[in-house]
């Protein structure tokens, strides 16, 4: 009996010291939201609300396809309904969000997990014991909803998140902080090129995609592709000092087409090109002053190598001392390094994704020939390069290139005063100055070089590409109602396209033809009356001047007028 009691009075002191531990430390948690999830709750968390959709909800199919407006519309309601919990971009760093337990998860990595069905349901029952409420909507405007987190910003921060869930397919972002190569160090003693036909077989659609883009056709061999040459070589000019027959490789097609001649086992450029869009012959020569590299070279077309000054970037592991390549072009290993171990072990330990690299390295995946620069190391053999020779994907591109040095205030071949480029060929330049870049945004955040239906290989149109980020009145911006009260243009007018002030065509590719810049600041009309540098008003206004776009500006009263007058 005493044995009894005495398990019971020490039976009662211990439920007690509980009840006070409960009460001491863990029942004053319960009421706050501040506290990050264990993950053994995220996980049972997860594994509950994917087994809490029925079947047959779950089998539901989004019936609207992919229709633009059914996006566009989906986004709308994105912006009014979830924005201000999930983010814009769906990654839940919001302060509502982060406030919020448990967290808003990252909407793209848990999207591309579940089934259409599965989004239907959360968003019309809503989730219990979260912030995530039911939404009395009409049908159509749910699966508006679903179809736009199909369509979310290509963003930074999600991408750990997205490879933890398994995600693939639309996703095309990096992470903000891993060390150097996110877990990737690059290829290894052995590994070699084995040409953009081995990865065919398995990436069938993006390969046939690529094959139709510029990167895949840059340099052609006119006997193998006649159509390739553009002018008509029957009509007589005085520029043109050479035959079809001459000509071993045309280069370019967009803006102007040069011509390599081979003698030995060395190209050089011919002494005329093609302007695409005058349709006319042009001298083609570099003179000193516009290149770092003329003066290091005899004052002849014939004694200036394309090797050392163009083919590095116009083909795929180009050998220096062999003065081969692996194939000509942009090939799939130019940015993907070498594939010989990925076609024995298609695992993505055995190639580089840029995708997975952190966005400094992702970056250099373009820039490596987006860029005017030079090598650290110049001359090599004897020759000076105007490519970062030894550099591929896996190493680090700042250890083999340096970016064209710029002053502050003076006008050069490469640069405005404020640093913009002057040229074609510098997106990487202006890029690495860019807020954008600051960021964490890659270059195939907006362009997808496997090809797209767009101008330059854009994702999206450029302004449903914008849109994507900078939606009217977010903290993003535009800080206005609408796009028209921002632009100060009509709807759908060259005015009220995004890149005509952020991205003005104002440098140079041959003559009077210009490519847009990528620093993506306003340029404004105080600095062409101070610096020489185009502004997009005037630019598009030819007939117009500048005091008369400072003055346009001066009325416009979302725009700061101390920003104006810089």
């Amino acid at each position: 009996m005493l044995r009894r009691m005495l398990i019971a009075i020490a039976a009662c002191l211990m439920l007690a010291a509980g009840a006070a531990a409960l009460y001491r430390f863990a029942l004053p948690g319960l009421s706050s939201s501040r506290p990050n999830p264990p993950q053994v709750e995220v996980a049972l968390a997860t594994w509950l609300l994917r087994h809490s959709v029925p079947d047959a909800a779950r089998q539901e199919r989004n019936p609207l396809g992919a229709d633009a407006a059914d996006v566009v519309a989906g986004r709308d309601l994105f912006r009014e309904k979830c924005e201000i919990c999930h983010g814009y971009d769906g990654s839940g760093r919001t302060e509502i969000g982060a406030g919020e337990y448990p967290h808003p998860p990252p909407l793209s990595a848990l999207a591309a997990a579940m089934t259409d069905g599965e989004i239907f349901y959360h968003i019309r029952n809503g989730i219990r014991n979260t912030g995530m409420p039911a939404w009395n909507m009409p049908e159509r405007q749910l699966w508006q909803l679903v179809l736009y987190l199909r369509h979310l910003p290509i963003t930074v921060p999600l991408a750990r998140e997205a490879r933890t869930n398994g995600a693939s397919g639309r996703l095309a972002f990096t992470p903000l902080a891993p060390p150097a190569m996110a877990g990737q160090t690059g290829p290894a003693a052995g590994w070699h090129y084995v040409g953009s036909g081995e990865c065919k077989s398995c990436h069938e659609s993006i390969y046939e995609r690529w094959k139709k883009t510029p990167m895949a056709n840059v340099v052609r061999d006119p006997r193998e592709h006649p159509e390739a040459i553009i002018p008509d070589f029957s009509k007589p000019d005085p520029l043109v000092t050479f035959t079809k027959d001459d000509i071993a490789f045309v280069y370019g097609s967009i803006w102007k087409q040069r011509y390599f001649k081979k003698v030995g086992d060395d190209y050089f450029v011919l002494p005329a090109q093609w302007d695409v869009t005058h349709k006319m012959w042009r001298k083609y020569f570099v003179r000193n002053g516009t290149d770092w590299w003329a003066p290091l070279y005899p004052p002849d077309n014939f004694q200036r190598p394309t090797g050392p000054l163009c083919d590095g970037c116009h083909s795929v592991n180009y050998d220096i001392a062999t003065k081969s390549v692996t194939e000509w072009n942009v090939g799939c290993e130019r940015c993907h390094g070498p594939g010989s171990e990925h076609v024995k072990l298609k695992t993505r330990e055995t190639i580089i994704n840029p995708a997975r690299l952190d966005y400094v390295h992702a970056n250099d995946t373009c820039i490596q020939c987006h860029s005017q620069g030079q090598p650290l190391t110049n001359p090599i053999n004897g020759k000076y390069y105007d490519w970062p020779v030894g550099f591929h994907m896996g190493l680090n591109l700042a250890d083999f290139w340096k970016l064209e040095e710029h002053k502050l205030g003076e006008t050069s071949f490469t640069h405005f005063p404020d640093g913009t480029a002057h040229k074609n060929r510098m997106q990487g330049n202006d890029f690495a100055q860019s807020l954008m870049y600051a960021r964490g945004i890659a270059c195939f955040s907006c362009h997808d070089v496997h090809g797209t239906r767009n101008d330059a290989q854009l994702r999206e149109p450029p302004s449903e590409m914008c849109f994507a980020c900078h939606g009217t009145n977010t903290q993003t911006g535009p800080h206005s109602a609408t796009i028209e009260a921002h632009t100060h243009h009509k709807p759908g007018s060259a005015g009220s396209q995004c890149i005509a002030c952020h991205m003005p065509k104002i440098e140079e590719t041959i003559a009077d033809v210009t490519v847009h810049a990528h620093t993506f600041r306003f340029i404004t009309p105080a600095e062409t009356d101070r610096y020489k540098i185009p502004n997009p008003c005037t630019t598009c206004h030819k007939e117009k001047t500048t005091a008369w776009a400072a003055e346009a500006l001066k009325s416009w009263t979302d725009r700061s007028p101390w920003r104006m007058e810089q």
